[in-house]
């Protein structure tokens, strides 16, 4: 049985973004502001950050559709906190400001230049650690992102053959032609990965503890798939055979067709769950608190034959989520894991997430259903549990009391117990006094801020 203790005592968090901090650029990032941050949870009596993932993403910029299960997102990364290390100038700065979409990347190279040139400093031997230990993803993702620039940001199915299928002559040669580049992709993510751990110290110090986030299932387009095909359902030419999402249900006719593709969950058990376990040894430096979107998949998961535009086609098909979870809690002894138990739930995924003492998610506007059974309803919660406003998938508690109907407000006041609703913050209070151990608010309901 699990036996973590990160959140087997009462404490509440904020749901925020770090994209979501201000800051000089287009997003935020894990500069001066998050520490800010960091201090007014302090401030607040609040002991938990919880986070959205923070991999680099695709051009939609969805951080559940990244092109690395390890990587860190450079967008996140602090110019300023480059500077005070005199790795960078402010000059430098202000001079490529302008350009939004290359500014960034600029200044990071400068950085690589200033580090790269003092071989016997300290930083210069840091980064040589890093290499060393994250070698097992770090590689292969420096050569696909190197390689996706080459091939104006393509796929890597539309990569020319020597390059789709990993060639090793053509790999070793793009390698040797492009040594600088492929360091640099290195060094941004030495950076990034040092200025969150800083990051995560700076809270832990203050007993802020971060609760991290990933997606079950990687994107297509991804250096895990293209370097680890073997683990996926893909075909010679890169096209994936089974693809992930949920059948129909009363969100949607047609169901969701999230297009990742599925795992061999035989070959992965076969290698005693090596990519898991790495993916976990990466993730485990990053959060003290590791959030599984999608928990019900290692139960059973919807497997979608590829060729399928919607979700409709498709049967739910066993995945060895017992055995992959001894294997993590056998290689991270103590490890904190956090079940997105949400949705069509069925008994054996509650089992699995029950065998390993995960807490699992508990979400109070789906409380409002009529159904006294509902485990949303504050009267049903337990000790061992997550309880939120709402998430990020959600409307805002305003946005959402705001567009429901006169009755289900009126049921809304009842349950609450509440003839004087102040929301959000009746919901925000609801969930506080539950006996749930743990408590998230999205910032949104925090700020009070309505739909739009």
């Amino acid at each position: 049985m699990n036996e973590c203790t990160l959140l087997d005592h009462r404490r509440a968090g904020i749901l925020l973004h770090p994209t979501s901090l201000p800051g000089p650029y287009e997003l935020g990032d894990i500069g001066y502001n998050a520490n800010k941050f960091i201090d007014l949870l302090s401030q607040l009596g609040m002991s938990a950050w919880q986070v959205l993932p923070i991999s680099p993403t695709h051009s939609d910029l969805s951080p559940y559709d990244s092109y690395s299960a390890h990587a860190g997102n450079a967008n996140l990364i602090s110019l300023e906190k480059l500077c005070d290390k005199g790795w960078l100038d402010v000059s430098t700065i202000n001079k490529h400001i302008e350009d939004k979409k290359n500014c960034k990347q600029y200044c990071l190279e400068q950085a690589y230049n200033k580090v790269i040139s003092h071989p016997n400093d300290g930083y210069f031997l840091e980064f040589s650690k890093f290499k060393n230990e994250q070698h097992y993803w770090l590689e292969y993702y420096a050569l696909f992102v190197c390689l996706r620039k080459k091939f104006a940001n393509s796929c890597w199915q539309d990569w020319p053959t020597e390059f789709r299928e990993c060639n090793l002559d053509s790999i070793n040669e793009f390698s040797s032609q492009n040594e600088k580049n492929l360091d640099v992709e290195k060094f941004i993510q030495f950076v990034f990965y040092s200025q969150w751990n800083e990051l995560k110290s700076y809270a832990n110090q203050r007993d802020i503890i971060i609760i991290g986030d990933i997606p079950l299932f990687v994107s297509l387009d991804s250096a895990d798939v293209w370097s680890q095909r073997s683990n996926f359902y893909i075909d010679d030419t890169g096209k994936p055979i089974f693809v992930a999402g949920v059948p129909p249900d009363y969100f949607s006719d047609t169901g969701q067709r999230w297009g990742n593709p599925h795992y061999r969950w035989d070959a992965m058990q076969h290698n005693h769950f090596s990519w898991w376990v790495e993916r976990i040894r990466s993730q485990h430096t990053l959060y003290d608190v590791i959030r599984i979107d999608h928990f019900r998949g290692l139960s059973q998961y919807w497997e979608i034959p590829a060729y399928e535009e919607t979700a409709q086609t498709g049967q739910w098909v066993n995945a060895p989520g017992k055995e992959l979870l001894n294997t993590l809690f056998t290689n991270f002894p103590g490890i904190c894991l956090l079940a997105e138990d949400l949705g069509t739930i069925t008994d054996d995924v509650l089992s699995l997430r029950d065998q390993f003492n995960l807490p699992g998610m508990r979400v109070l506007q789906f409380a409002f259903d009529g159904n006294e059974f509902n485990p949303h309803l504050p009267k049903n919660y337990t000790e061992n549990s997550v309880a939120y406003t709402g998430t990020h998938d959600n409307n805002t508690t305003m946005g959402w009391y705001n567009s429901i109907s006169e009755d289900s407000k009126q049921y809304v006041h009842y349950i609450l117990k509440d003839t004087n609703l102040r929301m959000p913050w009746s919901m925000i209070d609801t969930v506080m006094a539950s006996v749930a151990n743990t408590v998230v608010i999205p910032m949104q309901d925090i700020l009070e801020l309505d739909e739009n």
